[in-house]
């Protein structure tokens, strides 16, 4: 504790000097898991990359003190060697605490247990001015909920106390195909009322083909009847190409998991977005090339390749909660104006959107009805794949996605680009008592959500002479891009921060 005491003093003192200087400044982590564009100055950065540990697990209350660096594979081994497991636990293993309490972290128990930052009981804040204080619902409440997708506008996360669940060895899955789109959201909201379930989340493969996955906590030895399936290993299948595999079966699928396997399935292969990799490098795509490859289709591997290549700039990637009856219509409109599939499909529980950049309340229409304020359940669509166009091609296809979007109600997850105007931003976003918030605790010099999130484009310097000619040419190049993004992320290092000025 002693060590995360003056890691805070030197934060607290970064912090008082950009107040007294009146200089804007950005929180800096050391990685990211957003697919938005990110150029950090170090001269105009708070460094928080060092507070990235676990501080202590208290096994009686089932609570666990925890630096906002810390990723998730990193609390899910420690907690676990307590006995413990965190309630919501994001599928990629580089994101991180911080990340999931101020930023949008939902996984495939957050229609039982919200958003991550659900699973947070108190929060430990440097304030814009440098002062320390403690948030929670009985301390500074009015802060501590306005934390909650505030993106780090309203000061600096040092500290988490959250809560913790016993811990389990292995999941029981189920696997239940569907037929159509329909039955896949009826599917899902069934699962979702099934007390007994602690994950659901699905996975449509077409318009016919989809598979809703159940789980729930069971010991080791609770089913012993019942196969174990491990998707972590080199040579195991990749998660969502098994679940394809069993929806040419009439009845539903059930195994045993365990525990790391499921929280992580996703990781190998970044959902599907390797597949699309093994596309664009001309690459086959079967059991024995992924399991050579298998280094580079982890999510960390393959973030710092995708922000180092620009394929952000290449891929419509967009996570949108919906009220549970506009989902359908929603995948409809995706299937007749991108036919991209996979699509993820993820409940959330009734509070989802209280936890997404200080939204307003929707009160539109929720499956053809007009029924005042929607005070339900959330259905996610993530909608990840190769949109090959021009820049004004692409930039106009995810604005009618997104002008679908607000047709509908939904609301985006703010680690992919943001296309809207300030003006289409601030109808979505409750500006007053966002601005209030932020007068009242002195974080007005702080950048906004809307700041933060814009689109800026990509705007890369590539330098003079041979160098920069070459790296244009790379750039300008998809296959030799790719190959870019997979040297850079080889050389390791950092891809976030601008070079050190001469």
């Amino acid at each position: 504790m002693e060590a995360h005491i003056a890691t805070v003093q030197k934060v607290r003192s970064r912090v008082e000097h950009f107040y007294a200087t009146t200089t804007p400044f950005r929180v800096y982590h050391g990685s990211t898991n957003s697919t938005r564009h990110a150029d950090f100055d170090r001269d105009a950065i708070v460094d928080v990359s060092s507070l990235n540990h676990v501080l202590s697990i208290d096994y009686e209350n089932r609570t666990a003190l925890v630096e906002p660096n810390v990723p998730m594979d990193a609390l899910v081994r420690e907690t676990m060697k307590a006995g413990l497991l965190p309630p919501v636990v994001m599928e990629f293993p580089g994101i991180t605490v911080g990340g999931g309490f101020v930023g949008t972290a939902g996984e495939s128990s957050s229609f039982k247990y919200g958003f991550f930052d659900r699973t947070v009981l108190s929060a430990e804040v440097v304030l814009a001015d440098g002062s320390l204080v403690t948030a929670s619902a009985k301390e500074n409440q009015e802060l501590f909920e306005g934390l909650r997708g505030s993106f780090g506008t309203l000061g600096v996360l040092t500290m988490v106390e959250m809560q913790l669940i016993p811990l389990r060895q292995m999941v029981e899955v189920t696997y239940h195909p569907t037929t159509s789109f329909a039955e896949a959201m009826s599917k899902m909201q069934e699962q979702t009322a099934t007390q007994e379930n602690d994950y659901v989340d699905g996975v449509l493969f077409s318009k016919n083909s989809g598979v809703i996955v159940a789980g729930r906590l069971v010991d080791t030895n609770a089913c012993p009847t019942i196969p174990i399936r491990r998707f972590s290993r080199p040579w195991d299948e990749w998660f969502w190409i098994y679940a394809k595999s069993l929806t040419r079966k009439a009845t539903s699928t059930t195994e045993l998991v365990p525990i790391t396997d499921y929280l992580f399935r996703y990781d190998r292969g970044a959902f599907w977005m390797g597949w699309y990799a093994y596309t664009h490098f001309m690459v086959p795509f079967t059991w024995f090339t992924r399991f050579l490859l298998d280094y580079f289709m982890h999510t960390r591997i393959m973030y710092h390749a995708l922000h180092a290549s620009g394929y952000t700039d290449r891929y419509i990637i967009q996570d949108i909660a919906f009220p549970a009856g506009n989902a359908e219509a929603f995948v409809e409109y995706v299937d007749h104006a991108f036919g991209i599939y996979p699509l993820w499909l993820c409940p959330l529980r009734k509070d989802g959107r209280a936890s997404m950049g200080h939204a307003q309340f929707y009160s539109g229409a929720v499956g053809g009805k007009q029924d005042g304020v929607y005070e339900g359940e959330y259905i996610n669509v993530g909608v990840w794949g190769p949109y090959p166009s021009s820049e004004v091609e692409y930039v106009r296809a995810n604005r009618d996605l997104e002008a679908k979007m607000r047709e509908l109600g939904g609301l985006k997850w703010l680690y992919s680009r943001v296309f809207y105007t300030e003006d289409e931003w601030w109808q979505d976003y409750d500006k007053p008592r966002y601005d209030d918030l932020r007068r009242k605790f002195n974080a007005t010099s702080l950048p906004t959500i809307w700041d933060k999130v814009k689109d800026r484009g990509r705007k890369e310097d590539f330098g003079k002479g041979l160098k920069g000619w070459l790296k244009r040419v790379v750039k300008s190049n998809g296959l030799l891009s790719g190959f870019y993004g997979i040297y850079k992320a080889l050389r390791g290092g950092d891809y976030m921060l601008k070079k050190k000025r001469s």
